[in-house]
Protein backbone atom coordinates (compact mmCIF):
# COMPACT_ATOMS: atom_id res chain seq x y z
CA UNK A 1 0.00 0.00 0.00
CA UNK A 2 1.49 3.29 -1.09
CA UNK A 3 1.44 6.66 1.27
CA UNK A 4 -1.68 8.21 -0.56
CA UNK A 5 -3.89 4.40 -0.08
CA UNK A 6 -2.93 4.86 3.04
CA UNK A 7 -3.84 7.92 4.00
CA UNK A 8 -7.48 7.23 2.22
CA UNK A 9 -7.79 4.39 3.76
CA UNK A 10 -7.44 5.78 6.98
CA UNK A 11 -9.85 8.91 5.92
CA UNK A 12 -12.94 5.91 4.86
CA UNK A 13 -12.39 4.63 8.28
CA UNK A 14 -12.77 7.63 9.93
CA UNK A 15 -16.29 8.69 8.02
CA UNK A 16 -17.37 5.21 8.16
CA UNK A 17 -17.59 3.64 11.84
CA UNK A 18 -19.60 1.04 10.69
CA UNK A 19 -17.26 -0.22 8.01
CA UNK A 20 -14.65 -0.39 10.64
CA UNK A 21 -16.31 -1.93 13.14
CA UNK A 22 -17.77 -4.83 10.58
CA UNK A 23 -13.75 -4.89 9.71
CA UNK A 24 -13.20 -5.90 13.33
CA UNK A 25 -15.45 -8.07 13.88
CA UNK A 26 -14.40 -10.49 10.76
CA UNK A 27 -11.17 -10.32 11.97
CA UNK A 28 -13.17 -11.53 15.32
CA UNK A 29 -14.55 -14.00 13.43
CA UNK A 30 -11.74 -15.27 11.61
CA UNK A 31 -9.81 -15.89 14.72
CA UNK A 32 -12.65 -17.98 16.13
CA UNK A 33 -12.74 -19.85 12.76
CA UNK A 34 -9.00 -20.77 13.04
CA UNK A 35 -9.50 -21.82 16.65
CA UNK A 36 -12.36 -24.00 15.91
CA UNK A 37 -10.38 -25.82 13.28
CA UNK A 38 -7.43 -26.26 15.35
CA UNK A 39 -9.60 -27.41 17.92
CA UNK A 40 -11.38 -30.14 15.34
CA UNK A 41 -7.87 -31.75 14.12
CA UNK A 42 -7.16 -33.08 17.99
CA UNK A 43 -8.77 -35.28 19.67
CA UNK A 44 -10.75 -34.18 22.77
CA UNK A 45 -7.74 -36.24 25.26
CA UNK A 46 -5.18 -33.40 23.72
CA UNK A 47 -6.91 -30.96 25.17
CA UNK A 48 -7.86 -32.36 28.58
CA UNK A 49 -4.09 -33.09 29.49
CA UNK A 50 -3.02 -29.94 27.69
CA UNK A 51 -5.54 -27.99 29.87
CA UNK A 52 -4.47 -29.92 33.10
CA UNK A 53 -0.85 -29.69 32.27
CA UNK A 54 -1.27 -25.77 31.96
CA UNK A 55 -3.07 -25.87 35.34
CA UNK A 56 -0.30 -27.95 36.78
CA UNK A 57 2.29 -25.26 35.60
CA UNK A 58 0.32 -22.02 37.13
CA UNK A 59 -0.18 -23.80 40.41
CA UNK A 60 2.67 -26.18 41.27
CA UNK A 61 5.71 -23.72 40.61
CA UNK A 62 3.91 -20.77 42.94
CA UNK A 63 3.12 -23.34 45.22
CA UNK A 64 6.70 -24.50 45.27
CA UNK A 65 7.96 -20.87 45.46
CA UNK A 66 5.09 -20.03 48.65
CA UNK A 67 5.77 -23.24 50.17
CA UNK A 68 9.97 -22.29 50.18
CA UNK A 69 8.91 -18.78 52.23
CA UNK A 70 6.62 -20.84 54.74
CA UNK A 71 9.76 -23.22 55.42
CA UNK A 72 11.91 -20.62 56.53
CA UNK A 73 9.57 -18.61 58.12
CA UNK A 74 7.49 -21.39 60.46
CA UNK A 75 11.52 -21.55 61.92
CA UNK A 76 13.23 -23.48 59.15
CA UNK A 77 16.81 -22.69 58.28
CA UNK A 78 18.80 -24.64 55.97
CA UNK A 79 19.54 -23.68 52.62
CA UNK A 80 20.47 -27.38 51.71
CA UNK A 81 17.10 -29.10 52.83
CA UNK A 82 15.32 -26.92 50.74
CA UNK A 83 17.22 -27.10 48.01
CA UNK A 84 17.39 -31.00 48.16
CA UNK A 85 13.51 -30.96 48.40
CA UNK A 86 13.55 -29.63 45.11
CA UNK A 87 15.25 -32.95 43.61
CA UNK A 88 14.26 -35.05 45.97
CA UNK A 89 10.96 -35.73 43.84
CA UNK A 90 12.96 -37.29 40.65
CA UNK A 91 11.07 -40.45 41.14
CA UNK A 92 7.62 -38.62 39.66
CA UNK A 93 8.68 -37.83 36.08
CA UNK A 94 10.00 -41.81 36.25
CA UNK A 95 6.58 -42.66 37.15
CA UNK A 96 5.41 -41.38 34.12
CA UNK A 97 8.55 -42.38 32.00
CA UNK A 98 9.10 -46.13 32.44
CA UNK A 99 5.21 -47.37 31.77
CA UNK A 100 5.80 -45.65 27.82
CA UNK A 101 8.53 -47.93 27.85
CA UNK A 102 6.29 -51.28 28.30
CA UNK A 103 2.98 -49.82 26.96
CA UNK A 104 4.32 -48.37 23.69
CA UNK A 105 6.87 -49.17 20.81
CA UNK A 106 9.95 -46.62 22.72
CA UNK A 107 13.20 -47.85 23.49
CA UNK A 108 15.72 -46.03 26.38
CA UNK A 109 17.51 -43.59 24.72
CA UNK A 110 21.22 -45.05 24.11
CA UNK A 111 23.80 -43.59 26.09
CA UNK A 112 27.33 -42.76 25.17
CA UNK A 113 30.29 -40.65 27.29
CA UNK A 114 28.98 -37.68 25.43
CA UNK A 115 25.57 -37.78 27.15
CA UNK A 116 26.43 -38.99 30.25
CA UNK A 117 29.06 -36.12 30.87
CA UNK A 118 26.05 -33.58 30.19
CA UNK A 119 23.90 -35.02 31.87
CA UNK A 120 26.64 -34.98 35.04
CA UNK A 121 27.60 -31.30 34.28
CA UNK A 122 23.55 -30.34 33.99
CA UNK A 123 22.71 -32.49 37.16
CA UNK A 124 25.41 -30.49 38.79
CA UNK A 125 24.50 -27.40 37.91
CA UNK A 126 21.03 -28.01 38.79
CA UNK A 127 22.27 -28.58 42.33
CA UNK A 128 24.05 -25.07 42.44
CA UNK A 129 21.38 -23.37 41.09
CA UNK A 130 18.68 -24.83 43.54
CA UNK A 131 20.86 -24.05 46.49
CA UNK A 132 20.97 -20.36 45.33
CA UNK A 133 17.52 -20.41 44.84
CA UNK A 134 17.38 -21.46 48.56
CA UNK A 135 19.16 -18.47 49.54
CA UNK A 136 17.20 -15.78 47.83
CA UNK A 137 13.84 -17.35 49.58
CA UNK A 138 15.48 -17.47 52.97
CA UNK A 139 16.09 -13.53 52.99
CA UNK A 140 13.86 -11.96 50.46
CA UNK A 141 10.13 -11.66 50.46
CA UNK A 142 8.55 -14.82 47.69
CA UNK A 143 7.02 -12.02 45.56
CA UNK A 144 10.05 -9.89 45.06
CA UNK A 145 12.45 -13.69 44.88
CA UNK A 146 10.05 -14.30 42.04
CA UNK A 147 10.60 -11.00 40.07
CA UNK A 148 13.85 -11.31 40.51
CA UNK A 149 13.73 -14.84 38.84
CA UNK A 150 11.67 -13.90 35.63
CA UNK A 151 15.07 -12.05 35.16
CA UNK A 152 15.94 -15.69 33.99
CA UNK A 153 14.58 -15.02 30.63
CA UNK A 154 17.21 -12.00 29.98
CA UNK A 155 19.66 -14.60 30.17
CA UNK A 156 18.17 -17.38 28.37
CA UNK A 157 18.14 -15.38 25.68
CA UNK A 158 21.56 -14.28 26.25
CA UNK A 159 22.99 -17.66 26.32
CA UNK A 160 20.61 -19.33 23.53
CA UNK A 161 22.21 -16.97 21.93
CA UNK A 162 26.10 -17.30 22.03
CA UNK A 163 25.45 -21.14 22.39
CA UNK A 164 22.61 -22.54 20.67
CA UNK A 165 22.55 -19.54 17.90
CA UNK A 166 19.19 -18.85 18.76
CA UNK A 167 17.43 -15.80 16.41
CA UNK A 168 16.97 -12.47 17.83
CA UNK A 169 15.10 -9.49 17.04
CA UNK A 170 14.21 -6.23 18.30
CA UNK A 171 11.15 -7.45 20.30
CA UNK A 172 13.15 -9.68 21.99
CA UNK A 173 16.02 -7.80 22.94
CA UNK A 174 13.07 -5.15 24.21
CA UNK A 175 11.49 -8.14 26.45
CA UNK A 176 15.61 -8.18 27.46
CA UNK A 177 15.49 -4.60 28.69
CA UNK A 178 12.12 -4.27 29.87
CA UNK A 179 12.75 -7.70 32.64
CA UNK A 180 16.59 -6.03 33.25
CA UNK A 181 14.44 -2.29 34.18
CA UNK A 182 11.88 -4.13 36.58
CA UNK A 183 15.15 -5.95 38.47
CA UNK A 184 16.72 -2.56 38.75
CA UNK A 185 13.38 -1.09 40.01
CA UNK A 186 13.16 -3.95 42.32
CA UNK A 187 16.77 -3.12 43.88
CA UNK A 188 16.05 0.71 43.98
CA UNK A 189 13.25 0.00 46.45
CA UNK A 190 14.97 -2.58 48.29
CA UNK A 191 13.85 -1.00 51.77
CA UNK A 192 10.20 -1.33 51.64
CA UNK A 193 9.49 -4.94 51.39
CA UNK A 194 12.54 -6.39 53.88
CA UNK A 195 11.38 -8.81 56.92
CA UNK A 196 12.21 -8.07 60.12
CA UNK A 197 15.18 -9.74 61.52
CA UNK A 198 16.84 -9.80 57.49
CA UNK A 199 20.29 -7.39 58.23
CA UNK A 200 20.67 -5.61 54.77
CA UNK A 201 23.77 -7.95 54.14
CA UNK A 202 21.63 -10.82 54.13
CA UNK A 203 18.94 -8.83 51.96
CA UNK A 204 21.59 -7.59 49.50
CA UNK A 205 23.05 -11.48 49.28
CA UNK A 206 19.35 -13.01 48.88
CA UNK A 207 19.18 -10.27 45.84
CA UNK A 208 22.51 -11.24 44.26
CA UNK A 209 21.79 -14.86 44.75
CA UNK A 210 18.42 -14.56 42.87
CA UNK A 211 20.35 -12.83 39.99
CA UNK A 212 22.80 -15.31 39.67
CA UNK A 213 20.83 -18.17 40.06
CA UNK A 214 18.67 -16.46 37.27
CA UNK A 215 21.53 -16.61 34.96
CA UNK A 216 22.88 -19.90 36.02
CA UNK A 217 19.15 -21.03 35.55
CA UNK A 218 19.10 -19.20 31.69
CA UNK A 219 22.66 -21.24 31.01
CA UNK A 220 21.18 -24.65 32.08
CA UNK A 221 18.20 -23.47 29.40
CA UNK A 222 20.63 -23.37 26.72
CA UNK A 223 23.25 -26.13 27.61
CA UNK A 224 19.59 -28.43 27.60
CA UNK A 225 18.64 -27.29 24.57
CA UNK A 226 22.28 -27.62 23.00
CA UNK A 227 22.31 -31.14 23.75
CA UNK A 228 19.17 -31.84 21.93
CA UNK A 229 20.75 -30.14 18.89
CA UNK A 230 24.20 -32.00 18.72
CA UNK A 231 23.49 -34.86 20.95
CA UNK A 232 20.30 -36.27 20.53
CA UNK A 233 19.38 -34.75 17.16
CA UNK A 234 15.78 -34.57 18.02
CA UNK A 235 13.01 -34.02 20.30
CA UNK A 236 10.72 -35.85 21.50
CA UNK A 237 8.17 -36.39 24.95
CA UNK A 238 9.86 -39.40 26.27
CA UNK A 239 13.29 -38.43 25.23
CA UNK A 240 13.01 -34.64 27.42
CA UNK A 241 11.50 -36.88 30.65
CA UNK A 242 14.59 -38.91 30.42
CA UNK A 243 16.24 -35.80 30.38
CA UNK A 244 14.79 -34.43 33.20
CA UNK A 245 14.31 -37.48 35.37
CA UNK A 246 18.50 -38.27 34.84
CA UNK A 247 19.63 -34.89 35.22
CA UNK A 248 17.26 -34.45 38.43
CA UNK A 249 18.83 -37.86 40.06
CA UNK A 250 22.10 -36.73 39.43
CA UNK A 251 21.06 -33.39 40.69
CA UNK A 252 19.50 -35.28 43.69
CA UNK A 253 22.45 -36.91 44.30
CA UNK A 254 25.08 -33.95 44.59
CA UNK A 255 22.62 -32.04 46.54
CA UNK A 256 22.73 -34.66 49.22
CA UNK A 257 25.87 -34.93 49.30
CA UNK A 258 25.89 -31.46 50.26
CA UNK A 259 22.89 -31.97 53.01
CA UNK A 260 25.32 -34.76 54.55
CA UNK A 261 28.67 -32.76 54.80
CA UNK A 262 26.61 -29.71 56.43
CA UNK A 263 25.07 -32.76 59.00
CA UNK A 264 21.31 -31.21 58.06
CA UNK A 265 20.08 -34.89 58.19
CA UNK A 266 21.23 -34.88 61.49
CA UNK A 267 19.14 -31.82 62.46
CA UNK A 268 15.89 -32.04 60.62
CA UNK A 269 14.89 -33.64 64.05
CA UNK A 270 15.41 -30.72 66.14
CA UNK A 271 14.30 -28.25 63.37
CA UNK A 272 11.09 -29.93 63.29
CA UNK A 273 10.45 -30.00 66.84
CA UNK A 274 10.96 -26.62 67.33
CA UNK A 275 8.86 -25.56 63.65
CA UNK A 276 5.55 -23.72 63.86
CA UNK A 277 2.92 -26.40 63.92
CA UNK A 278 5.37 -29.27 65.32
CA UNK A 279 6.35 -32.24 62.80
CA UNK A 280 3.53 -33.19 60.80
CA UNK A 281 3.49 -29.50 59.93
CA UNK A 282 7.32 -29.61 58.94
CA UNK A 283 6.74 -32.81 56.98
CA UNK A 284 3.97 -31.35 55.00
CA UNK A 285 5.51 -28.32 53.78
CA UNK A 286 8.82 -30.17 52.74
CA UNK A 287 6.80 -33.21 50.96
CA UNK A 288 4.25 -31.00 48.97
CA UNK A 289 7.54 -28.63 48.12
CA UNK A 290 8.98 -31.55 46.52
CA UNK A 291 5.73 -32.68 44.20
CA UNK A 292 5.13 -29.02 43.76
CA UNK A 293 8.18 -28.45 41.74
CA UNK A 294 8.16 -32.07 40.07
CA UNK A 295 4.48 -31.36 38.74
CA UNK A 296 5.40 -28.02 37.54
CA UNK A 297 8.35 -29.30 35.58
CA UNK A 298 6.13 -32.02 34.12
CA UNK A 299 3.13 -29.27 33.51
CA UNK A 300 5.53 -27.00 31.78
CA UNK A 301 7.50 -30.28 29.71
CA UNK A 302 3.96 -31.36 28.46
CA UNK A 303 3.05 -27.92 27.67
CA UNK A 304 5.67 -27.65 25.59
CA UNK A 305 5.43 -30.71 23.50
CA UNK A 306 1.27 -30.45 23.40
CA UNK A 307 0.62 -27.27 22.09
CA UNK A 308 4.35 -24.43 21.75
CA UNK A 309 7.13 -23.12 23.40
CA UNK A 310 4.90 -19.81 22.78
CA UNK A 311 2.07 -21.12 25.18
CA UNK A 312 5.09 -22.15 28.00
CA UNK A 313 6.05 -18.46 27.62
CA UNK A 314 2.11 -17.09 28.14
CA UNK A 315 2.23 -19.51 31.11
CA UNK A 316 5.65 -18.94 31.88
CA UNK A 317 4.45 -14.61 32.66
CA UNK A 318 1.01 -15.50 33.81
CA UNK A 319 2.95 -17.01 36.81
CA UNK A 320 4.83 -14.49 37.99
CA UNK A 321 1.82 -12.13 38.99
CA UNK A 322 0.20 -15.49 40.64
CA UNK A 323 3.23 -15.91 42.55
CA UNK A 324 3.16 -12.51 43.81
CA UNK A 325 -0.35 -12.27 44.55
CA UNK A 326 0.11 -15.42 46.13
CA UNK A 327 2.18 -14.56 48.71
CA UNK A 328 1.15 -10.97 49.53
CA UNK A 329 -2.83 -13.37 50.23
CA UNK A 330 -1.01 -15.90 51.69
CA UNK A 331 1.97 -14.71 53.34
CA UNK A 332 1.00 -10.85 53.91
CA UNK A 333 4.18 -9.66 51.59
CA UNK A 334 4.44 -6.53 51.43
CA UNK A 335 3.65 -4.62 47.77
CA UNK A 336 4.82 -1.69 47.39
CA UNK A 337 4.19 0.63 44.41
CA UNK A 338 7.44 0.47 42.93
CA UNK A 339 7.05 -3.52 43.26
CA UNK A 340 3.42 -3.29 41.40
CA UNK A 341 4.92 -1.43 38.56
CA UNK A 342 7.69 -3.87 38.14
CA UNK A 343 5.21 -6.57 38.47
CA UNK A 344 3.40 -4.80 35.19
CA UNK A 345 6.50 -4.08 33.65
CA UNK A 346 7.80 -7.32 33.92
CA UNK A 347 4.59 -8.76 32.05
CA UNK A 348 4.99 -6.07 29.51
CA UNK A 349 8.52 -7.49 29.02
CA UNK A 350 7.22 -11.34 28.56
CA UNK A 351 4.85 -10.37 26.32
CA UNK A 352 7.67 -8.61 24.67
CA UNK A 353 9.15 -11.85 23.94
CA UNK A 354 5.87 -14.07 23.55
CA UNK A 355 5.52 -11.82 20.02
CA UNK A 356 8.86 -11.94 19.40
CA UNK A 357 9.33 -15.20 19.56
CA UNK A 358 6.16 -16.05 17.97
CA UNK A 359 7.49 -13.62 14.77
CA UNK A 360 10.80 -15.58 14.20
CA UNK A 361 8.34 -19.27 14.79
CA UNK A 362 6.11 -18.22 11.84
CA UNK A 363 9.24 -16.88 9.61
CA UNK A 364 11.13 -20.90 9.81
Amino acid sequence: MSYDDSYISMDVTENDPEEASASIWKRISAIRQTASEAFRRKPISHWILLALSSVAMLVAFPASSILSRVYYDNGGKSKWIISWVSVVGWPIPALLLFPMYFLSDIHPTPLNWKLIVSYIVLGFLSAADNLMYAYAYAYLPASTASLLASSSLVFSVLFGYLLAKNRLNASILNAAFIITAAVVMIGLDSNSDRYGGITDQQYILGFVWDILGSALHGLIFALSELVFIKLLDRKSFHVVLEQQVMVSFLAFLFTTLGVVLNNDFQNMKSEAESFVGGKSSYLLVLIWSAVSFQLGVLGGTAVLFLSSTILAGVLNAVRVPITSIGAVIFLKDPMSGFKILSLVITFWGFSSYIYGSSYISKQS
